[in-house]
């Protein structure tokens, strides 16, 4: 891929991939269908389908190439399954034709493509071995995306996605949703909590009823399709569109569900008036504040989320105000887990924290735990990401809870006085000061007009 002059960076090298392992892993699933079932047939027509077309455009490695290949991409494999028939209700049939709708071909070689088909063809997605080998690859692929430029949104770290999906512990037959889901992070967590769970065919199928995404990007709703599938989730429930865009009062009783497990979007400013589709009181151009407010709403009673927030949420006034206040007085927000600034770099460098709570009762009291950065480590890195090792120290300390040098307590009386602001820092901490003498201030005010002496004498000389 490097070689082709189509492909420039990393997010639309994933991208690339992603339509072809999409369309490969979805041929061998077919293949597998049509063994269990006689009556199963393809959304796929025989001609575009990997394995069985005429001529075998994909699957024969001595196949197609060339400029023919790439004109029969561009001009007939595109155009035909963006087009496939869906008045059937075939849900595989939609999920193809909405990966393609969205997608594209960026490869301008036919060779190139060829050379990439061919190492596609060397891995069987109908072997479970080479299945869960290429799951831990498609992990890293993602996760590449971090340092993608603005498709690093997309991904949350497996370290806070696992915790979290730990933490809230979902159960089968409950109904779980991540109504921003990226690549998928939190719902594969979800999906491989649940497998250990299920002792039968039956139970291992109310998975699939039962996990739900939403996602209105095209690129990640290919990669948390994929995904899935490659998790064992036949027929993954992500429905592409955006989640604000519909009035809160559309989600009834029947939409909602009992866990919540997300990184909504956050720092961006909605699109086509969404802010509108929620009541006066709670519109706001920012993003993270009404999918809040839309979690809660979705919440069933006794249901549970975990989410992360930026600081921005935890604090301000008006809007902002209004919808902590509705947090709390609705729901039980016992923990936020607060975490170091760069867990998200480089794509975003702003203080983020994991936020617990249960729909039904008030809060009466928040637990607050200062997750901090590993010894001798600056900040979080490309290289050096968050572990999920580092969050063993907080589930030893979940269940048997105690204040200390990095975990408080703020009862609700507190929160409501400070006017619902749940940005509070660490007491414990004592902030690192220096005493300067007078002798020590008049030398660094001496040096700095020194400095800037220097700099005028050179203005007035023309040096710079």
């Amino acid at each position: 891929m490097w070689q082709d002059t189509g492909l420039n960076g990393d997010a639309q090298r994933i991208e690339q991939l992603g339509w072809m392992l999409f369309l490969k892993i979805f041929s061998d699933k077919d293949k597998e269908l049509e063994l269990l079932d006689d009556t199963y047939t393809s959304p796929i027509p025989d001609e575009f389908h990997w394995v069985k077309a005429k001529g075998n455009w994909a699957g024969d490695d001595e196949g197609m190439t060339g400029d023919e290949l790439l004109e029969f991409v561009d001009r007939k494999l595109f155009p035909a399954l963006r087009n496939l028939d869906v008045s059937t209700g075939n849900r595989r049939a939609l999920i193809v034709r909405e990966v393609f709708e969205g997608n594209n071909n960026y490869m301008k070689s036919g060779i190139n493509i060829r050379k990439v088909l061919n190492k596609l063809n060397e891995i069987d997605f109908n072997i479970a071995k080479d299945r869960h080998a290429f799951g831990e690859l498609y992990e890293g692929i993602l996760k590449e995306l971090q340092s993608a430029g603005k498709s690093g949104e997309f991904y949350t770290p497996r370290a806070i996605t696992q915790f979290i999906t730990d933490i809230i512990n979902p159960q089968l037959g409950e109904k779980i949703l991540d109504p921003a889901c990226g690549t998928g992070g939190y719902l594969t967590c979800a999906v491989e909590h649940l497998k250990k769970q299920a002792n039968s065919v039956e139970e291992r199928k109310s998975i699939e009823e039962n996990i739900m995404g939403w996602e209105y990007k095209p690129l990640p709703y290919l990669l948390a399709t994929t995904n899935l599938i490659l998790h064992d989730i036949e027929v993954p429930n992500i429905r592409f569109g955006d989640a604000l865009d519909q009035p809160l009062s559309n989600f009834s009783e029947k939409h909602r569900v009992n866990v919540i497990l997300a990184n909504p979007p956050f720092g961006g400013i909605v699109a086509n008036n969404n802010e509108n589709n929620f009541p006066q009181n709670f519109r706001t151009k920012e993003s993270a504040d009404l999918f809040l407010i839309l979690m809660i709403h979705l919440l069933k009673q006794g249901g549970r989320a975990g989410i992360v927030l930026p600081d921005g949420s935890l604090t301000g006034e008006g809007v902002k105000q209004r919808v902590r206040q509705r947090l709390l007085e609705e729901c039980n927000l016992h923990t936020i887990i607060r975490l170091p600034n760069s867990v998200f770099q480089p794509y975003a460098t702003v203080a983020t924290n994991l936020l617990f709570f249960d729909k039904g009762t008030p809060t009466k009291e928040v637990w607050y735990y200062e997750h901090r950065l590993p010894e001798g480590q600056k900040s979080y890195s490309k290289t050096k990401t968050i572990q999920v090792k580092e969050f063993e120290p907080i589930k030893a300390w979940w269940s048997h809870r105690a204040e200390s040098e990095i975990s408080w307590k703020v009862p609700i009386e507190t929160i409501k006085a400070r006017g619902y602001d749940l940005d509070i820092k660490n007491p414990h901490k004592i902030e690192e000061t220096h005493e300067y003498s007078s002798a020590e201030l008049m030398e660094m005010l001496r040096v700095s007009f020194e400095k800037s002496n220097g700099l005028l004498k050179q203005l007035k000389e023309g040096v710079i």
